[in-house]
């Protein structure tokens, strides 16, 4: 029978309260740092294209060489995030790649960059997925859903900063890239308080037997909540989950054991397509636009605009996922992000470039709050961190590729042909998000 333990069922009954706020806002923080650290290298590369004279494939590998680093960290960091806790492997991520944004302000050239790329990726592939997984596990399950894509909505902060820093500092400064860089380096420091400021996970702390830990972390979230002693007495349920893949062995075969296997999947195809539509339109946007003719002002302010229809479709993604439900609104976002690159494609003047632009911000970053959200549900507590990096490191290959593609398909057909690649992408992972699992209002598996 299905076991659900004391702590599970005594979060699931809680309201938000100010405990929750501030797990959601302190993992939002290290969430908009990576999307500015990922905003930041799309404005750098146009930068630099301009300023070492970089060939198109050069340019690419800035990119993917962090992607690289993603892919690999995301998988990593899942498994290390199961065994070792989400708190202490979130601290460690936002440290690894603080530091190595902050030396690439220093580089002298294209490998030194490369190197510390990879590295950048490293801590921003393992801390995206863990930051997930560790607000998802302290959400009451009435409005988990609606708080991951929240969390998530976090990026558009981040990016909307690494769009006013491309704007006003890269073109402005001298080698004003490198500044933007020191800029980057903010997470070493932030990394400090969420290691002491910032709750373990409680449901994790319980699959390890720290039974006292994880009781104390849901007391202080009850009394933040004025619940009495009695009602949490009520709240219990004293069963005891039965065990779980423990080595991470295990945890990865038991991703493809029968019960798991259709959802991992369908993850794994919906997180490839949206990396590779994301990423090979997002991270070149502002140098397809300088090679349009436009100057790196212009561009800047244009993907600045852009970028400001991101918090619009977290905000209708945050509200529809509890309305419709999850496969529903992932699939929506994804056919309205395929129609959108369609036009973008097309857009040859100023206004139908900000206009379809803006579209493919909106239904993209939903899409992608919405996949955030339902990733961490697929899979029990033990298996949490573990499913959800793996399915975020199969989505990095997309994006290593990506960034590498478009000056071939840009070669071949144009930014017409590049976004009806896109496109398809797109329309591949609506179809795919038909085999998760919607888990809307209900509780997380706690095995």
């Amino acid at each position: 029978m299905t076991q659900t333990t004391r702590v599970a069922t005594r979060l699931d009954a809680l309201p938000f309260t100010g405990g929750h706020l501030r797990v959601l806002t302190g993992s939002g923080i290290g969430w908009a740092l990576d999307a500015m650290d990922v905003g930041l290298i799309s404005f750098i590369i146009a930068a630099l294209v301009s300023e070492w004279s970089l060939t198109g494939e050069q340019a690419s590998w800035i990119a993917s060489a962090g992607f690289v680093g993603m892919a690999v960290g995301a998988s990593l960091g899942g498994l290390l995030a199961d065994r070792l806790g989400r708190r202490s492997v979130f601290a460690i991520t936002l440290l690894v790649y603080g530091v190595a944004t902050g030396a690439s302000a220093l580089v002298g050239g294209l490998v030194a960059l490369l190197v510390l790329r990879f590295l950048v990726g490293l801590g921003l592939g393992a801390e995206l997925p863990v930051a997930s997984t560790y607000v998802s596990e302290f959400a009451p399950a009435r409005m988990r859903g609606r708080l991951i894509v929240i969390l998530e909505a976090f990026w558009a902060v981040g990016w909307t900063a690494a769009a006013l820093v491309g704007y006003f500092v890269i073109p402005n400064v001298s080698e004003g890239w490198r500044w933007a860089f020191a800029i980057g380096a903010l997470p070493a420091v932030y990394a400090l308080v969420v290691r002491w400021a910032l709750p373990e996970s409680p449901r994790w702390l319980e699959r390890q037997g720290r039974h006292a830990e994880a009781d104390a972390i849901v007391t202080t979230l009850e009394q933040s909540a004025s619940l009495t002693a009695a009602t949490r007495r009520r709240q219990v349920i004293a069963d005891t989950p039965p065990p779980a893949a423990s080595s991470a062995g295990q945890r990865l075969a038991a991703l493809w054991s029968r019960e798991f296997a259709v959802r991992t999947a369908a993850l794994w195809i919906v997180w490839f397509c949206v990396n590779f539509a994301y990423y090979g339109a997002f991270i070149w946007i502002p140098t397809l636009l300088f090679q349009q003719g436009y100057d790196l002002v212009r561009t800047f302010e244009f993907t600045l605009i852009i970028t400001l229809a991101q918090l619009p479709g977290y905000a209708v993604a945050a509200w529809l996922i509890e309305v419709w439900g999850r496969r529903l609104t992932l699939s929506v976002f994804l056919v309205g992000s395929a129609a959108a690159a369609i036009a973008f494609g097309q857009a040859t003047d100023q206004t139908t470039i900000i206009i379809s632009g803006m579209a493919l911000s909106f239904f993209n970053l939903g899409a992608w709050g919405t996949l955030y959200a339902v990733t961490p549900e697929m899979y029990p507590t033990s298996l949490r961190a573990t499913g959800s990096g793996w399915a975020a490191g199969v989505g990095r290959i997309a994006s290593i590729i990506a960034p590498l593609s478009v000056p071939l398909l840009t070669g071949i057909g144009g930014i017409g042909l590049l976004f009806v690649v896109f496109a398809v992408f797109f329309v591949v992972g609506a179809a795919a998000a038909w085999g998760l699992v919607d888990r809307r209002g209900a509780a997380l598996d706690e095995r």
